[in-house]
């Protein structure tokens, strides 16, 4: 027997100062933020706030930083906590990770949709969520890898994955198993951000579109099973802004924590944490999903260096632009739980001497069972969130062997014809083989956590929101980002992230006007 959220009579809220009411406030100007504030404020009788954290740095590239543009590189300037682990990297900047990013999409599998289908409802199938998809690679402007932009490693890696065996497919559609290159938002090296895409000067000339940035949401203030307003923190101290429908796009880490500063969810914690509970909802901040992989180093020839280094000099040179998507023996017929990602350029982390580049292949794991979860330390908002990946947790040890699968496979690559010459696989123990414990010492990320807000239907305790991102419980509050898929797609998380976006825009405007 299944029942609804459990209300608890809040603590009266301290008095802030107004700072506008609108008829939709969005909260956070990441990916999901951005086609939402661009989506909903097509309608010129909406008014809506788009609420960012992080510099606003204009719709012009010329007035951006350099390296933020910079699509060669991973930025790290405007990102929420400096100095971190790199699990909890995000960026905090107008643009949200797409700031930060490889500038790869790719799609998932039409299990991803079977999946979300059955927490969300139909809307969510692949035939449905098809036309939002392709609105989003418009927008955007995603294109294909150039010629120019495969290096003799990358031409190298997609002759290798067809001696292995392996079916070209196109990246950014539900298939099969098989190689290729993804979808880049990049021209020319300069990175495309969803600020660029869908805040350009022609929306943002809207009169009914207002931008905050520096402005942190602190927690929405509740009342009778609806948002009375949010605080938000900004150069001029706290203020409340008012609003007829709030939608909360702060990202997997960031939603759940605003939720849980403002009472919403599992009532234990709230009140260990200093948060009067308001909506008992034990799913806030659960079920926290991403895809853990690991790198196996290669020893570059000085060939593949000399390569290396006349495309790096020509401005030409990308670690990697190719990708293998790899069904393990586990992995249901059709579908696939891993990538096979070879790379070849400046290493990730550290640095080489002029003329030397890192290469390798990494494996990493789509398709979790390992759950971990999102928690306060503070109901202050200036306090991070203790954020628990839970890589690798799961009792039965599925994503273990599922690594090691990937792995195995990675080093069948490595050992193909097309690699002879260029690099060489190093003496000792093969990764797919390392003990337990060296194995997760050598754990990496590829970025992509969802789930801390999974939608799934009323009265079930792990469910936040419904299909259309409505809070249990709330009525007049939503949830629309990468939080709210249920599970993780076989798939880099940005396009899949930019088409819920357009989905739930789509569904806030339809209902406005019925």
């Amino acid at each position: 027997m299944t029942s609804a959220p459990r209300r608890v009579p809040p603590a009266a809220p301290s008095a802030v100062p107004s700072g506008g009411s609108y008829d939709v406030v969005v909260l956070g100007g990441g990916v999901a933020g951005c086609v939402l504030a661009s989506r909903l404020s097509e309608d010129a009788g909406r008014s809506v706030c788009l609420v960012e954290a992080g510099p606003d740095y204009g719709p012009l590239p010329d007035d951006w930083p350099r390296k933020v543009l910079d699509a060669r590189a991973l930025a790290r300037d405007d990102v929420w906590e400096r100095h971190a682990p790199v699990h909890r990297i995000r960026g905090r900047v107008l643009g949200g990770s797409s700031c930060v990013n490889g500038c790869w999409n790719t799609w998932g599998s039409t299990a991803d949709h079977d999946e979300w289908s059955r927490a969300g409802g139909p809307r969510w199938t692949a035939a449905a969520m098809g036309p939002y998809r392709e609105r989003a690679v418009r927008r955007m402007g995603l294109r294909e890898v150039p010629d120019n932009e495969l290096s003799a490693w990358s031409g190298a890696a997609l002759e290798a994955a067809r001696e292995l065996g392996y079916a070209e497919v196109d990246m950014a559609l539900p298939g099969a198993p098989g190689y290729g290159t993804p979808l880049l938002n990049a021209v020319d090296g300069r990175r495309w951000n969803a600020a660029f895409a869908y805040l350009d000067a022609e929306t943002r000339a809207r009169p009914n579109l207002t931008v905050l940035d520096h402005a942190v949401a602190d927690r929405l203030v509740l009342h009778d099973g609806r948002v009375d307003g949010v605080v938000v923190h900004g150069d001029g101290g706290p203020r409340t802004l008012d609003a007829g429908l709030y939608v909360v796009a702060c990202g997997t880490f960031g939603s759940p924590a605003l939720l849980m500063r403002s009472g919403i969810g599992p009532a234990d914690h709230l009140r260990e944490s200093g948060v009067s509970p308001v909506l008992d909802l034990p799913g806030v901040g659960a079920n926290l999903s991403d895809q853990p992989g690991v790198f196996l180093p290669l020893v570059p020839t000085p060939e593949l260096d000399a390569a290396l280094a006349a495309q790096d000099e020509r401005g030409e040179l990308y670690v990697s632009r190719m990708l293998v998507r790899v069904a393990s023996e586990l992995c249901p017929e059709g579908a696939w739980d891993v990538h096979v990602l070879p790379s070849a350029g400046d290493p990730l982390f550290g640095s080489l001497p002029p003329g030397r580049y890192e290469a390798g292949i990494s494996a990493f794991l789509l398709k979790p069972v390992s759950r971990g979860g999102v928690r306060l330390r503070s109901a202050d908002h200036t306090v991070p969130p203790d954020i628990d990946p839970g890589f690798l947790s799961d009792p039965g040890g599925h994503d273990l062997a599922v690594l090691r699968s990937g792995l195995a496979t990675a080093r069948r690559m490595a050992e193909a014809k097309a690699f002879h010459g260029l690099a060489a696989l190093p003496p000792g123990t093969p990764a797919h083989e390392l003990p337990e414990a060296e194995l997760r010492a050598r754990l990496g990320t590829y970025w992509h956590p969802v789930g801390t807000c999974a939608m799934g239907p009323e009265g079930d305790p792990a469910a936040v929101v419904d299909g259309e991102g409505r809070v249990h419980g709330v009525a007049n509050l939503r949830v629309a980002d990468a939080s709210v898929l249920p599970t993780v797609p076989a798939a880099n998380t940005q396009l899949p992230v930019l088409a819920l976006a357009e989905l739930l825009a789509d569904a806030i405007a339809t209902e406005a006007v019925a």
